[in-house]
């Protein structure tokens, strides 16, 4: 499928990107795997998530479930950069243990495993690009939100309301056999069977989780391993930076991209990816190599923004392009 789309000449190949001027040789020594810093990062990572769940089981039904939970929740959706760094296959040398990860974080964050190569391979080689459509950048750069509807994103459980429009409806979809948008535009014919049969697994296992509930009398399974997503508010409040209120269309990702700072904790959850320019620019290059990356070309990129700074940005651009759907951030982009 994809090189029927790079040989279409009306659509637009990542080869014509703008990519940042860097040494073949420490190209070469930053593009390196390393199973270690892979390790490292899941074993912290489900360690911090077992002792969370530990902790919710032993406040389930006081008020300190709630703080505890929401804890539990933002850790939760630290499986989304694990989804992302083993999507790319750059987190471990092993392509099967990258593959085993990969599985294990899509079940985790709701994305059937084989829609979201796919898309995010189109993510990547579009971005921001209406043609082919860039599915990945909805609730970002496509969207028109008001400021309302902008701030409800970050509100625990909001999502509970526009199940309609998530991630659990489009999995039910296609467990079903129907044929989305997403799955016509990214999925190839001879995939699309298999994310069906994926779908139908997810489908499976969530079904298992809700007998299991009813079967020991308690909504703790369900809060643990089936809802965690609808209450990953604060992991948005950086996720939402990637792309919000940039320019569609544009051949240059410090257009269409946005980085920022983060503090240790937040950065750990992330695995980095708060480098998301220098990860759309080089996306070979592991997560843990991009602070480096930086280093060698932040000279020829925007400076990384404070989450305060971004959002003093984000906000004014929501409610202008409410009004004014071509309207985008201007970025300042180093001569």
């Amino acid at each position: 499928m994809q090189q029927a789309i790079d040989q279409n000449p009306s659509r637009k190949s990542s080869k014509k990107w703008f990519r940042a001027e860097i040494d073949k040789h420490v190209f070469k020594e930053l593009t390196k795997t390393s199973d270690l810093p892979g390790w490292k990062h899941i074993i912290i990572f489900s360690i911090t998530l077992l002792f969370l769940g530990y902790l919710c089981n032993l406040s389930w039904g006081s008020w300190y479930f709630i703080p505890i939970y929401l804890a539990y929740c933002t850790f939760w959706g630290g499986a989304d950069a694990i989804w992302h760094e083993c999507g790319h296959r750059t987190a471990f040398r092993s392509r099967i243990i990258n593959d085993f990860f990969y599985y294990v974080a899509s079940f985790m964050n709701n994305f059937e495993p084989i829609r979201w190569r796919w898309s995010h391979k189109q993510h990547h080689n579009y971005t921001a690009s209406i043609d082919p459509h860039d599915f990945e950048v909805e609730e970002s750069i496509f969207s028109r939100p008001t400021l309302t509807s902008f701030i409800l994103k970050f509100i625990p459980g909001i999502g509970f309301f526009n199940l309609n429009k998530s991630l659990y409806k489009e999995i039910l979809q296609h467990a079903y056999g129907i044929e989305t948008k997403v799955m016509k535009e990214c999925i190839p014919k001879d995939q699309k069977k298999l994310s069906i049969i994926v779908s139908r697994i997810f489908v499976f296992l969530w079904i298992a989780i809700i007998i299991y509930s009813i079967h020991v009398n308690s909504l703790l399974p369900i809060f643990l391993f089936l809802i965690p997503k609808f209450f990953t508010s604060l992991n948005a409040v950086w996720g939402l930076t990637q792309h919000m209120g940039l320019k569609e269309d544009t051949k240059d990702h410090r257009e269409s991209t946005r980085s920022v700072r983060l503090n240790p904790i937040f950065s750990f959850i992330y695995w980095k990816m708060e480098y998301h320019i220098e990860h759309h620019m080089f996306p070979t290059i592991p997560s843990y190599n991009l602070p480096k990356l930086h280093e060698h070309i932040k000279d020829q990129l925007p400076k990384p923004q404070t989450l305060f700074e971004a959002y003093r940005d984000i906000i004014p651009a929501v409610i202008k392009k409410s009004k004014d759907p071509n309207y985008y951030i201007p970025v300042k982009i180093p001569a």
